[in-house]
Order: C-alpha cells, then structure tokens, then sequence
C-alpha cells in the first residue's frame, strides 16, 4: 500500500471518527456542543503557582480570495460563527447535492451578522474569483456578505482542509473530477474551534446543524 493510499484511509477514519465523536442528540437536548479535536495540558506559572489549562485544536491562519476579489483570512472569522466546506465547480458527484443543502443554511442564516459560510474550491486553477461570483449568483448568492466562495493556493487550502478541518481534501486523478473530498460541513465557533462534523449530502444531518448553529451564536 503507498503513502498516498494510507493517508486518504487515516483522512477518511479520522473524519469519521470526528462525525461520531459529535453526538446525535446534542441538538435536541441543552447539552453544550463538544470541542474536536486533538488537545493537551499546557502548565504555566501563575502568580508563583503552576496552573494547567487545556489547548484545544484551533484552525491555523489562513489567507484566501473570494468570489469578489476580497481577502478572507483568519481575522475576517474571528468572534464569528461559520460553517466550512470543501468543493469545486466541476464536481460531478456530491458537490450539487452539498450546495442544495448548503443553501439551506445560508437561506436561514444570510442576515445574521455574526454568522458566515467559507466554502473552498480543491480547483483554484480552474474556479478564479470571476467564476465563482459566477457559479455564486447561479445558485442564488448575490453577494459576499455571508456566504464566501473561496480560491488560492491549492496546497494551502489542501492542508488547512487536512490538518486544520481534519477532513478530506486532496487531488486524486482516480476519482471522478480528479479531486477526493467529503461531503462535511463543519461548524466553527467564535474561537476557531471545531463543534461540530455533520454530513452535508442528508438533509436530516444539515437540520441538525442549523439547530446547532444558534447554541454558539447565543453564547
């Protein structure tokens, strides 16, 4: 087995991982949503006394452009709510399925100001700015207040999807379009920390979401 199979097996068992790890039931009960992600115990000195505290799994800076020529980067979400994704316009398999669901949580959420959506194409070359807002406007986004369609450098949003989404990002030319990915939506809290992995092709897991999404907008 090469290098490149393993790593999409640990990708795909960590995401799924991560989707169990987000229980079922949180949206219908007031239990707080869980923090993913990996985590250690820091100790630092306090006032001469060594204290501990918890360092959860953040997501990394980051510095792309979108649908209207703008740069969203890591300031851009701080002290929001947002839901990422991974995509490209081609797609011929999950991607209009995600974007039919996806529109759902924009059509609920587009005029809440604390609240954004990054979805970021695994196809810079081909999705520039001009088509996305293209692509953006088709499916009914008519601008970039909320929902951001996001391009770059493709190593770059290949490892922020890998290692800080911890989902599967990455070109691969045995898949159809020539690109694996999942199908995750994931919500991000005000901190940058993951609160949850829902699947973004079933309609019943994308209800859950927009019921979760509130509980971090509240807090």
């Amino acid at each position: 087995m090469n290098t490149s199979s393993i790593n999409k097996i640990f990708l795909i068992c960590f995401g799924l991982l991560l989707w169990n790890c987000s229980p079922k039931t949180t949206s219908e009960t007031n239990l707080p949503l869980p923090i993913l992600g990996n985590r250690h115990v820091q100790e630092f000195e306090m006032e001469g006394k060594i204290v501990q505290d918890t360092v959860y799994h953040k997501i990394a800076d980051f510095s792309f452009t979108n649908q209207e020529g703008k740069e969203i980067n890591n300031l851009s979400v701080e002290g929001k709510v947002y839901v990422a994704d991974f995509f490209f316009t081609s797609c011929p398999t999950i991607c209009p399925i995600m974007k039919t669901q996806m529109l759902r949580v924009y059509e609920r959420f587009k005029d809440q100001p604390d609240f954004l959506i990054l979805s970021h194409t695994l196809d810079p070359t081909h999705d520039t700015p001009e088509l996305l807002k293209d692509f953006a406007a088709k499916i009914g986004v008519e601008d970039d207040k909320t929902w951001h369609f996001l391009t770059g450098d493709q190593e770059k949003i290949f490892e922020i999807g890998q290692t800080s989404y911890m989902t599967t990002a990455m070109a691969d030319q045995n898949e159809l379009g020539g690109y694996l990915h999942s199908g995750a939506f994931i919500l991000v809290d005000q901190k940058g920390h993951i609160r949850g992995v829902y699947d973004g092709t079933k309609e019943d897991q994308v209800d859950r979401l927009m019921n979760d999404i509130p509980k971090l907008i509240q807090k």
